[in-house]
């Protein structure tokens, strides 16, 4: 499973870029605007440090606005995923821009039917909000086992990038189902790291080698 940071915040993702584990980047339109800064720069300085993709959002809803802006955002780096929203437009800017090399993640999913058409449009990724189904009423999971059963079937290149991921269980749960990628906040994937009985496994082996007297030199 590839592992994105959804945010917006350079500093965050220089953090988990270090450790090796970081596969891009997602931003939105919100993340933009809670990191105060252009939207521009942002986003070419986030290409900058990711070698992997980095998903950039449109903000027009029409074809012909998607298609100007996506042809600004591409320039702002060879890993940009143009993000558009599943949408009718969208998906026609979807065809477009996939038929032309570019990479396009569709988000706003929130259905199995909606994941299909992108899937036909070509998209490089599918983004299903796991969190934001589970706010009201739905299985998150259920929604990622009947895309990835999908897909399957028909031998889809689209990855399934799961999206709007709450806790560290929705990663495992995830991964079990075998989505190809998902997005988090960071603190999402610091939280990965934890397990009270591996801080309590180092805490009493360093107890004893302190007991030891000896270093290692």
């Amino acid at each position: 499973m590839k592992f994105f940071a959804d945010t917006a915040e350079i500093d965050e993702i220089r953090e988990l870029a270090d450790t090796g584990l970081l596969d891009g980047v997602t931003t939105n339109p919100s993340l933009i605007h809670k990191s105060g800064r252009n939207f521009l720069e942002v986003v070419r300085e986030i290409a900058g440090v990711v070698a992997g993709p980095v998903s950039a959002e449109v903000v027009a809803l029409d074809h012909e606005g998607m298609m100007r802006e996506a042809e600004v955002l591409r320039k702002l780096g060879d890993n940009i995923a143009i993000k558009v929203p599943l949408t009718p437009a969208g998906l026609k800017t979807c065809k477009a821009l996939t038929g032309d090399g570019s990479m396009v993640n569709v988000t706003l999913c929130f259905s199995a039917a909606q994941a299909l058409l992108a899937a036909k449009a070509g998209a490089t990724f599918i983004s299903p909000f796991v969190g934001r189904h589970d706010d009201v009423g739905f299985d998150g999971m259920s929604l990622i086992a009947d895309i990835r059963l999908i897909y399957d079937n028909y031998d889809f290149d689209t990855q399934i990038l799961v999206a709007s991921v709450r806790h560290p269980m929705h990663v495992v749960e995830s991964a079990k189902i075998g989505a190809d990628v998902m997005t988090a906040p960071p603190k999402i994937i610091w939280q990965l790291f934890k397990h009270p009985l591996t801080d309590s496994g180092i805490a009493g082996f360093l107890k004893d080698w302190e007991q030891t007297g000896q270093k290692i030199v």
